[in-house]
């Protein structure tokens, strides 16, 4: 399974960014797709997760601000970023893993800046 995220960048505090993840090769029908991050000198954590069937979880960092969505007819996760914090700047990385094991893949990482 291959993981390419997409649109990170610079934002102002209150601003908002789309943040795109396109998975590909042998993607299993149940599964999860979701985002982590990492900010600098910080441990990976969880930003949100959403099941094919459409269940969601949140950090509670961002709830009520972030938003993940899925297309799965085209093995796609969104995360719709609102109400951005200088808190949230971090590395975010797409994150994949079959509803049946633990193991998980990873997309390469995008970069999101909150700063004015």
């Amino acid at each position: 399974v291959q993981l390419q995220a997409s649109g990170g960048g610079l934002v102002q505090p209150g601003g908002s960014l789309r943040l795109s993840c396109a998975a590909s090769g042998s993607i299993f029908r149940i599964n999860f797709m979701g985002w982590y991050r990492q900010a600098p000198g910080k441990q990976r954590e969880l930003v949100a997760t959403i099941s094919s069937g459409g269940s969601t979880n949140y950090a509670n960092s961002v709830k009520g601000r972030f938003t993940v969505s899925r297309n799965n007819a085209k093995n796609t996760v969104y995360l719709q970023m609102n109400s951005l914090k200088p808190e949230d700047t971090a590395v975010y990385y797409c994150h994949y893993r079959r509803y049946d094991t633990p193991t998980a893949y990873w997309g390469q990482g995008t970069l999101v800046t909150v700063s004015s």
